[in-house]
C-alpha cells in the first residue's frame, strides 16, 4: 500500500503539469460578460487565447490606420480582444456615430412602446398631431412610425432637411423604401409620448441602463450621437445580447428580434432601422436600384449593422458573440457613403484573416 501511495504522489505533479495550459492558449470564460456601469474596468481576451492568427493583426491595424480610422475594438462574449486609438485619438476622446446612432433611435422606440407610451403601429399624428407634414392629410393619415422605423413613410426625398415643408407626398407609405432623414420624427413621437424631452427619456432608459458616456448634438439636418468607443460598444454588446444588459432587459427581445430581421417585402437587407447581412438582394442610400446578393459578402451572414456616414461602424455577429466597433474619418474622403460601402467589405477580408 506504501509502494502505491508513493508512485500516486509522484504521478500527481505530472498530472497536473499535462493538464494545465500555458497562459496564452487556456481556454478564455465562454459566460458572456458585462462592464460595469460605474468603474472604468473592463475584461480582456488574448487574440492567441482565442486561436487568432497573430501574424494577421498588423496588416489589419495597418490598413485601418490606411483608411483613416480613429479607434477600433473588437469584443468576444463581451471581453475586449482589440481595443486600438489612431491619429491622435484616444478612450476618453468623443467622436460622432453619425446613421449608426439611428439604431439608438431602434432602441428607445422600443423601450417607449414597452412601457405603454406608444405602439409603433399607430399612426404617426397620433401623437404628433394632424399636419405634422405637407401631404395631402389621408396620405400622412396612412403613415405609422412603423414606417419610419422600415424607410417606408412614401416622403419625398428630394431633401434631407426635416422641416414640414419638405414633408410632401411620393407615395402611399409601405410601398417604397427610401433612406430618408424623416426617420428622425420618431424622435418626437418619443418625446410626445413620453412628456419629456427626447434626450431626458434617452438618457434615463437606455444611457445609464448600460454606462454610456455620450450626447445628442440637435444639428441643422441630423440630429448626431456622440460618444466615446467604449460606450458605442456597450451598446454593441446591448445588441448582441437583443437588449439584455447583464440581468436586465433594457428593449424587450420580440421587439428587438423583429428589428434585426426584415422589416418590410422591399429591401430584406433592412431592419428597423439595423442593416442586415446575408440576404438575398439589398438596396442602398440615394437611389432605387436593387443589387442582388448579400450587403457584405466577406462578412458573416448572420451580422446585423449600424452603419454611419464616414464608416462609423458596429457589427454585430451572433454566431461568434462577437461585436466589432470601427470610428473616424471617411475611408475615402473623395466618395464618404452615408451608410453602406466597398471598405465593409475589404475591412472583412482582414477581419478574416485574423479571426479565422
Amino acid at each position: 500500500m506504501n509502494y502505491l501511495k508513493s508512485c500516486l504522489l509522484l504521478m500527481l505533479p505530472t498530472i497536473f503539469a499535462c493538464n494545465k495550459k500555458s497562459d496564452d492558449t487556456q481556454t478564455p470564460p465562454s459566460s458572456m460578460y458585462f462592464p460595469s456601469n460605474t468603474e472604468t474596468t473592463w475584461e480582456t481576451v488574448t487574440p492567441s487565447s482565442l486561436g487568432w492568427n497573430q501574424s494577421a493583426v498588423q496588416p489589419l491595424k495597418d490598413y485601418l490606420i490606411q483608411k483613416n480610422t480613429k479607434s477600433f475594438m473588437i469584443l468576444v462574449n463581451g471581453r475586449i480582444v482589440m481595443e486600438e486609438y489612431f491619429n491622435g485619438h484616444t478612450s476618453t476622446s468623443s467622436w460622432q456615430w453619425n446613421s449608426a446612432g439611428k439604431t439608438l433611435t431602434t432602441a428607445i422606440t422600443g423601450i417607449a412602446q414597452q412601457e405603454g407610451l406608444l405602439n409603433i403601429n399607430n399612426k404617426v399624428s397620433q401623437y404628433l398631431g394632424t399636419g405634422w407634414t405637407s401631404e395631402p392629410i389621408e396620405k400622412e393619415d396612412l403613415i405609422t412610425s412603423k414606417h419610419l422605423l422600415t424607410m417606408t413613410s412614401g416622403i419625398n426625398d428630394a431633401s434631407e432637411l426635416v422641416i414640414k415643408s419638405n414633408l410632401t407626398y411620393l407615395a402611399d407609405a409601405g410601398t417604397r423604401w427610401s433612406y430618408h432623414n424623416v426617420f428622425q420624427k420618431l424622435m418626437d413621437v418619443v418625446a410626445a409620448a413620453a412628456n419629456q424631452n427626447f434626450e431626458s427619456y434617452f438618457n434615463s432608459k437606455l444611457k445609464s441602463k448600460i454606462g454610456m458616456d455620450g450626447f445628442w448634438n440637435n444639428g441643422l439636418i441630423f440630429k448626431v450621437y456622440h460618444s466615446n468607443t467604449r460606450s458605442m460598444a456597450r451598446f454593441g454588446l446591448l445588441a448582441l445580447n437583443k437588449g439584455k444588459w447583464n440581468n436586465e432587459q433594457i428593449v424587450n427581445e420580440t421587439f428587438f428580434t423583429e428589428s434585426i430581421n426584415t422589416s418590410q417585402n422591399i429591401n430584406p437587407s433592412y431592419g428597423y432601422l439595423w442593416w442586415l447581412n446575408g440576404k438575398t438582394s439589398f438596396m442602398i442610400p440615394g437611389g432605387q436600384t436593387v443589387y442582388q446578393g448579400s450587403l457584405v459578402p466577406n462578412a458573416p451572414a448572420d451580422m446585423y449593422a449600424a452603419m454611419g456616414a464616414e464608416d462609423q461602424r458596429i457589427y454585430v455577429i451572433p454566431g461568434k458573440n462577437m461585436v466589432v466597433i470601427r470610428m473616424g474619418d471617411a475611408s475615402d474622403p473623395s466618395n464618404p457613403s452615408f451608410a453602406v460601402s466597398g471598405f465593409d467589405n475589404a475591412l472583412w477580408e482582414k477581419i478574416n484573416a485574423v479571426i479565422n
